[in-house]
């Protein structure tokens, strides 16, 4: 199985309010967000790739236009976790990249959170 990733990064800030009020994500405050949209197949297409990494651009564009710089409690259904984003970035790129994996949401260096189905 062949392998890519390609890493975007957005800043946006987000509130859990379902969390007690003395858990940290329960306040407005914000993260440098790390995505990273995995691409898998089985066989290189004529090019010789999973695909061409300049293919993922309209990703960043969607995420400049839709996530950065934003409150991420406007733009998500439901609560903007790491994990939740995953999916939702996930389902993004699967519509439009079938070879689409996985996606991994960062919000700080040490914490990670996978979507792969």
């Amino acid at each position: 199985m062949f392998r890519i990733r390609k890493e975007f990064h957005f800043s946006a800030s987000h509130q859990l309010s379902h969390l007690p009020d003395d858990h940290q994500c329960a306040r407005l405050h914000g993260h440098n967000y790390i995505v990273v949209v995995e691409l898998a197949a089985k066989t290189l297409n004529a090019d010789g790739f999973v695909r061409d990494y300049h293919d993922l651009k309209p990703l960043k564009i969607y995420i400049d236009d839709t996530f950065d710089h934003r409150h991420l409690n406007d733009v998500m259904e439901g609560p903007s976790t790491a994990e939740n984003m995953a999916c939702h970035f996930y389902e993004w790129c699967a519509a439009r990249w079938p070879e689409t994996s996985a996606v991994l949401v960062s919000e700080t260096p040490k914490t990670w959170a996978e979507y792969r189905p």
